[in-house]
């Protein structure tokens, strides 16, 4: 199973706001103008959004990690 994760690196985020106005569905701002992951998983509807939140970024301040997942042995 895998999928991806989404992190913002708070000191280099200069605060401009383009990761919120392309991934609204995981990035809202604070009242300073920084942003505030609502959740850091990615699914794979929003993973093209995501990717252009993080090219996107002018400080690059953002990365998408890919995440692998154990399958659980239990039933």
């Amino acid at each position: 199973m895998s999928g991806h994760s989404l992190r913002i690196d708070r000191i280099e985020c200069g605060g401009h706001g383009v990761c919120a106005e392309l991934l609204p569905e995981l990035i809202e701002l604070d009242e300073w103008g920084y942003p505030i992951l609502r959740d850091t998983h990615v699914t794979a509807e929003l993973l093209g959004h995501a990717r252009r939140a993080v090219a996107a970024c002018p400080v690059l301040a953002m990365r998408l990690d890919r995440v692998v997942r154990q399958k659980s042995g239990r039933t």
